[in-house]
């Protein structure tokens, strides 16, 4: 039976740090479906579709399937047959909402675990957030986002 796991995100856009938790995330799982979250609620810098892009882009070659998915991320994992949610976790900070997430996820279905990773070091500052604040003032962002992301949020900010 083949290992899937799902790790979501707005991935608004993706950084190295997401990167870093797929590559560690197939060496647990034999694929990995990066699900693209959609969130009316949310004010998103790129589409779906430009998310889904840079996805593709930056994990070719890799076990991995790029979607998207809205409404109860639970009910997403069971409809791909997946055996496991990957979260990414920075900092303490990251935990508790995490954990409080994982547990309900647990309570709606506990088949499906939820397995936390841990950045490495290098990208425990890094956040979607602050990779596009810090593009938008026209910042370096070698080693932040793979080069095809930083290509697509200069054109997006006109650097």
């Amino acid at each position: 039976m083949t290992k899937l796991a799902i790790y979501p995100g707005s991935f608004d856009p993706i950084t190295n740090g997401h990167l870093d938790v797929i590559k560690r995330a197939l060496k647990i799982f034999d694929k990995v479906v990066v699900a693209v979250g959609e969130n009316p609620n949310k004010k998103y810098l790129f589409t779906v579709k430009e998310r889904k892009d840079m996805l593709g882009n930056v994990t070719k070659g890799l076990n991995v399937e790029v979607d998207h998915f809205s409404g109860l991320l639970i009910d997403y994992a069971k409809k791909k047959k997946a055996n496991a949610i990957v979260r990414g976790l920075r900092a303490v900070s990251d935990f508790d909402y995490e954990f409080q997430t994982a547990l309900m996820n647990r309570k709606l279905d506990s088949r499906i675990e939820t397995i936390f990773i841990m950045t490495r070091g290098m990208y425990s500052y890094l956040s979607a957030s602050i990779v596009k604040e810090a593009a938008s003032l026209g910042a370096n962002l070698n080693g932040m986002v793979p080069d095809y992301v930083e290509e697509k949020l200069k054109k997006k900010f006109k650097h």
